[in-house]
């Protein structure tokens, strides 16, 4: 594989708007994505429906932080039909999380990763990238935690890219490029410690 696009190509990516896809799993090649109609979830927004939250109170799943980032991404690209996510993209993702730049959430049930999300962070902005669930409710979890956890350390900003009926689900809204824009560049006049 040529490493021509590298880790720091794909930080510049993101701080100034825009995400890598692939058309398979197996696709060398990468392009950039930039939508014009862009997915965040505003931090002060999450919805947690009265299901979900007694859900929340008496399931038995852990859940954990950077505990398995390369199970999570693998999870992520093998656990649908086709992906996005190449073994390319995915070797750039975990040289990011080596170094600091990229974070998972897990989902545990007896020890078995059964959900789970992962993304990166600039500034006080996390831009997701993908999540999986293998159990009923395991990717909600995933991202209710992870909005808490982003709250906490002080982030500004969380992209989810689309707008999903499972985002919306969640709080999540449809904001424009220009906007979107303005709000990155606000999350990355500061920093914030993800972990």
């Amino acid at each position: 594989m040529s490493q021509a696009f590298s880790p720091d190509d794909l930080i510049a990516c993101y701080r100034r708007g825009v995400f890598p896809m692939s058309d398979s799993r197996e696709d060398e090649s990468l392009y950039l994505v930039e939508p014009k109609l862009r997915g965040i979830l505003p931090l002060d927004s999450l919805h947690i429906s009265k299901s979900m939250r007694k859900f929340r109170r008496q399931t038995d799943l852990a859940v954990t932080i950077n505990k398995d980032f390369p199970a999570v991404i693998e999870a992520c690209a093998t656990g649908h039909g086709g992906t996005w996510i190449s073994h390319s993209i995915e070797w750039l993702y975990l040289n990011l999380h080596a170094r600091g730049d990229a974070h998972s959430v897990e989902v545990w049930e007896d020890n078995v990763l059964v959900g789970g999300l992962y993304g990166v962070t600039q500034g006080r902005a996390f831009f997701g990238e993908s999540m999986f669930s293998k159990r009923t409710n395991a990717s909600k979890l995933a991202l209710i935690y992870l909005v808490e956890h982003l709250v906490n350390r002080g982030f500004s900003l969380l992209d989810t890219q689309f707008l999903t009926d499972h985002l919306k689900s969640l709080g999540a809204i449809e904001i424009s490029q220009a906007e979107y824009l303005k709000k990155l560049s606000v999350a990355l006049e500061r920093n914030a410690r993800f972990d």
